[in-house]
């Protein structure tokens, strides 16, 4: 299959962290063909900065193949990753990274800092980036659009 076709998969999660008022990240994990995880956002549910969508996949992945080391397997996010995630996934030796919109932020594969590209001492990842990119960078500025719209009515109010 196409990387488009699983980004669009990652792009669905996105839409639900949207839903449930995180921010709107996806992910999808795929091996042999198959996606084996699936996850968005859950910060703000969980009141825990480390439930990245990508970190769950990571998670979900390695209990699925009973093994952390997830060499042949892709993972498809809408976000550029962080460094927390990056970090996870040289750690996890994840075979490749698609990304789909920059992080000017935090994002680790050169929009702030550049954690994937530098020789590592035990994996290297193979990264594609801006697959369906501009769809993937609406879900975030429509979601901010949406909270700064509120947070002005919130302001109001006051």
């Amino acid at each position: 299959m196409s990387d488009e076709i699983w980004m669009r998969l990652a792009i669905t999660e996105a839409e639900k962290a949207s839903q449930a008022g995180e921010v709107p990240v996806g992910a999808v994990l795929v091996y042999q063909d198959k996606v084996i995880a699936s996850a968005h956002n859950l910060v703000e549910q969980n009141k825990d900065a480390s439930l990245h969508a990508e970190m769950l996949c990571l998670k979900e992945g390695a209990r699925i193949l009973e093994n952390w080391r997830l060499l042949d397997t892709t993972l498809y996010c809408t976000l550029e990753p962080c460094a927390m995630c990056a970090g996870a996934m040289l750690l996890a030796r994840v075979g490749t990274l698609v990304w789909g919109a920059p992080d000017l932020r935090h994002g680790a594969h050169g929009s702030w800092i550049n954690v994937l590209d530098p020789s590592h001492p035990t994996h290297k990842i193979q990264v594609r980036t801006g697959v369906l990119q501009e769809e993937c960078a609406e879900l975030m500025r429509q979601f901010f659009r949406k909270r700064r719209l509120m947070a002005g009515d919130c302001a109001k109010i006051i």
